[in-house]
């Protein structure tokens, strides 16, 4: 079988963790594995903390205009129109997303309503997933929540397009630890997962495939979801099923 070339692609990972860096964050720890196997595919991969950046919460492209100070948002936008795939990372607290990943998830919406040059949301044409990490249940939840809001700003999203890692209840070590309450622990924690390792796995082929088939096709048609179109007049007759 002839292997696919993944070369033209270009990825982020936003690691939404509550840690600045360079403090430890083990869902970094799961991103790597994820980054790697897209690397190891000739794409073009960039990993970025949301919490070294000064990023207000809010739902408006420019949170400055108001009345915050400083607003970094332009330079994530950025790198995110830059890319073919996002994929965002997050911890779990109290059963929920983090904090950080919710903010993004706002920010990223305050854009969605841009058009590109077809008229389509600003986000067509882009393919999402999502890496949890935690030590309480809520992997297919927090994916839930995020794959969700993507899609419906406009990334695809393919099949197993989330991957996880979970604990065991209560205080322990987290994914990639290799030391607890002194001790040494060997296996690295979660290394030798192999649910986590084929889902992380699956997840970033089925990303890559989705995002190749899109950026070799031009995105989406334009007819039938065009909001230039519908906005000049060009829509569904509702009474006469007939596109005109």
């Amino acid at each position: 079988m002839k292997k696919t070339d993944f070369s033209t692609l270009k990825a982020i990972f936003i690691n939404c963790t509550l840690k600045k860096s360079p403090s430890k964050s083990h869902t970094r720890n799961l991103i790597d594995v994820s980054a790697k196997i897209m690397k190891s595919e000739g794409v073009d991969v960039e990993i970025l903390r949301l919490a070294d950046f000064d990023i207000p919460v809010g739902v408006q492209p420019d949170m400055t205009k108001e009345g915050y100070d400083k607003d970094d948002w332009a330079e994530i936008y950025k790198k995110v129109m830059a890319a073919d795939i996002l994929v965002i990372g997050t911890p779990i607290w109290l059963g929920e997303r983090s904090s950080v990943a919710t903010k993004l998830i706002e920010r990223l919406y305050a854009m969605s309503g841009y058009q590109n040059d077809k008229g389509q949301y600003v986000y067509y044409g882009k393919a999402g997933g999502c890496i949890i990490t935690g030590n309480e249940d809520g992997v297919k939840h927090c994916s839930m929540g995020l794959l969700y809001a993507l899609q419906h700003i406009g990334y695809s999203i393919p099949p197993q397009a989330d991957a996880g890692w979970i604990g065991k209840v209560g205080p322990g070590p987290s994914y990639g630890d290799t030391e607890w309450n002194g001790e040494k622990i060997e296996p690295t924690v979660g290394f030798d997962s192999e649910f986590t390792n084929r889902n992380t796995t699956f997840m970033s082929y089925n990303l890559m495939y989705l995002a190749k088939m899109l950026k070799d096709n031009g995105g989406y048609p334009s007819y039938g979801n065009s909001r230039k179109d519908w906005d000049d007049g060009t829509r569904w007759n509702f009474e006469n099923p007939e596109y005109r």
